[in-house]
């Protein structure tokens, strides 16, 4: 069991919430998503919550959520895309945890991702998801302790990440 939080990020379309549950599993550590705690509060999905209250208020909810979940005991936290814009974020999760990034291709994102449930890339289509992944993966390279490139299946990433978690985290 890690003995301090594991904080995944990485772009939309990238597989943080679902390795993120499933390595958690395979481990045996609680796991949390802050995308879906903050659409909760909302009263739906993370796209409801954009419509309703727009981005500004979602990016609070997301820091708010973010601090209240370092309390617990230690987790794996999968976190929303633009997580890192914010520096309260980033120092949230140097300060509380270890970062793994996963860094998934573009190319790969760019042909599975459904951008009708990425409010922040809907309207721009597959260009705007081009553009974001530019602008942030530096900073998400930055930011990473570990970084998976999440090339090789969703089975293989599993296993990789749960031995990390397990031996090294």
């Amino acid at each position: 069991m890690p003995d301090r939080h594991v904080f995944i990020i990485g772009m939309q379309g990238c597989g943080k919430s679902s390795l993120g549950k499933r390595v958690a599993r395979e481990a045996g550590v609680p796991f949390a998503d802050t995308d879906q705690i903050v659409a909760a509060y909302g009263g739906g999905t993370v796209n409801d919550f954009f419509a309703r209250f727009g981005e500004d208020t979602f990016r609070r909810a997301e820091t708010a959520v973010l601090a209240e979940l370092t309390r617990y005991s230690p987790m794996i936290i999968s976190t929303g895309g633009g997580i890192i814009l914010n520096p309260e974020n980033r120092h949230i999760m140097r300060s509380w945890g270890s970062i793994i990034l996963i860094d998934r291709p573009l190319g790969d994102i760019l042909s599975d991702i459904k951008l009708d449930r990425r409010p922040t890339l809907r309207d721009g289509g597959l260009e705007e998801v081009e553009r974001v992944w530019h602008e942030r993966i530096p900073l998400y390279r930055s930011l990473a302790d570990i970084t998976y490139r999440n090339d090789q299946g969703y089975h293989m990433a599993v296993y990789t990440l749960t031995r990390l978690v397990r031996e090294r985290l």
